[in-house]
């Protein structure tokens, strides 16, 4: 055991010497991990309730994606982009299928790219194609800009770490310390329609929301809002863009997030994707749909092909490693079911801890098996507690010691983001965990 403490010390030194403190990281140092279960470099287990953000899609070291992955590094890794690979082309045609409707796809390495591609089609949608007549607002006819630039987002949202990424999101905290923001993004309250219509302007080109807003304790959209959202897009010219990074490729126990929220009746006009796409791997992808429109020099094209040649790229995206290894992650989850067990065990859990009881959860909340659960307002000064530590990272802390990985969301409130696959006994164990360390308290 001296010689396991050592280790466990040279770990963090590694991290303390020449690793850039950008991270406040748990004192945990993981090393390897089996479905549902991590293990540190001590041999304690744990529960992973975390799945590296609701990255693990089907936990760790699933077997038939360990197969493809060796088999493809055995053949290919990279190419560039220069070239075709059938991986690439292959996860395309499957993310366009999952979409329902005609469209294209675009490869990159991580959600807040993938983010990136979506404000440039914004930009370029803006600055070439033809504008739409003049608009009524509020109480006035507005005549749109010919080089319309504004993308509106939502307070609380959060669109990765870029400095684009950080403008528009609806977060103070992660602008701090990176002033001047990007130019073009303005923010307005979640779920409200009001508000929304005051914003748009002559400016504007699009609007960018999750469908579920996760880095702020698992909100899902309204139905209704989603809707008039799809209505003010096509009534004033604008794009509809969904991150669906956290939310997206089965977490919710559908492919798409916004169809488990209203059925499929609306379709977006563009959508990122990260995380879980690739079970691990780094791998992010947008959807652009197929549709005309006309551009400023008279030209009709597709919305799909208007990232043409020269105006977008990246050296690593798609290589037919990963999208082979993605390949097999959605496969996985077409084949063993999993987004019919993230809506039944989703289901359970959100029924299971509402059972609970506890005087300390004011709210149980999510879709599928992204389940935020908050805390209440006073949680400190309910227990007597007088540190500056938020009941987030508290609870965290404390599940931690309990053998359970969960995520902090905002000042008061933990993410559950388990594996797909993840067993109704395992959901049981997670409840029973929490249970016991609110009762602690």
């Amino acid at each position: 055991m001296t010689g396991m403490n050592t280790t466990l010390q040279e770990t963090k030194e590694l991290y303390r010497q020449y690793v850039v403190p950008n991270y406040g990281r748990f004192d945990l140092q993981l090393s390897h991990g089996n479905g549902c279960r991590v293990w540190d470099e001590a041999g304690n287990e744990y529960l992973d309730f975390g799945a590296g953000i609701a990255v693990c899609s089907i936990g760790h070291c699933h077997p038939r994606v360990l197969a493809a992955l060796t088999s493809q590094l055995g053949t290919l890794v990279h190419t560039s982009n220069l070239y075709y690979t059938r991986p690439q082309g292959l996860l395309a045609e499957r993310l366009v299928g999952y979409v329902g409707h005609p469209g294209k796809i675009f490869f990159c390495n991580s959600g807040a790219e993938a983010n990136e591609a979506l404000y440039k089609i914004a930009r370029k949608f803006g600055n070439e194609a033809e504008p739409p007549p003049p608009i009524h607002t509020v109480g006035e006819m507005v005549a749109t800009e010919r080089h319309r630039i504004e993308i509106i987002t939502f307070q609380q949202s959060f669109h990765g770490r870029t400095l684009a990424g950080i403008s528009a999101t609806g977060q103070e905290k992660v602008k701090k310390g990176f002033e001047p923001m990007v130019e073009g993004f303005l923010q307005v309250p979640f779920n409200d329609t009001p508000a929304l219509l005051a914003a748009i302007t002559a400016r504007t080109v699009a609007i960018l929301l999750e469908p579920i807003q996760g880095e702020s304790g698992i909100r899902p959209a309204d139905a209704a809002f989603l809707k008039d959202v799809r209505d003010i897009c096509d009534k004033h010219g604008l794009l509809m863009m969904f991150d669906e990074v956290q939310c997206g490729l089965g977490r919710t126990g559908d492919w798409c997030g916004w169809k488990s929220l209203t059925g499929g009746e609306i379709i977006p006009d563009a959508i990122s994707w990260a995380k879980g796409i690739a079970g691990g791997f780094p791998l992010g992808a947008i959807w652009v749909r197929d549709k005309k429109i006309k551009m400023q020099s008279g030209a009709e094209i597709s919305l799909a092909d208007l990232l043409g040649p020269g105006s977008h790229g990246t050296t690593f995206g798609g290589t037919p490693l990963v999208c082979a290894g993605a390949n097999e992650v959605l496969q996985v989850i077409e084949d063993e079911g999993l987004l019919e067990n993230a809506r039944i065990l989703g289901a359970h859990a959100k029924q299971a801890l509402q059972a609970l009881g506890s005087p300390l959860i004011t709210e149980v909340r999510g879709v599928g098996l992204m389940i935020g659960i908050e805390f209440v307002a006073d949680f400190s000064a309910r227990l007597g507690l007088t540190d500056d530590v938020a009941p987030s990272l508290r609870m965290v802390n404390l599940l931690h010691k309990a053998h359970l990985l969960t995520v902090p969301s905002g000042t008061h409130a933990i993410r559950w983001l388990p594996p797909l696959n993840v067993t109704h006994p395992e959901i049981d164990e997670a409840v029973q965990i929490l249970s016991d360390v609110l009762s602690g308290l």
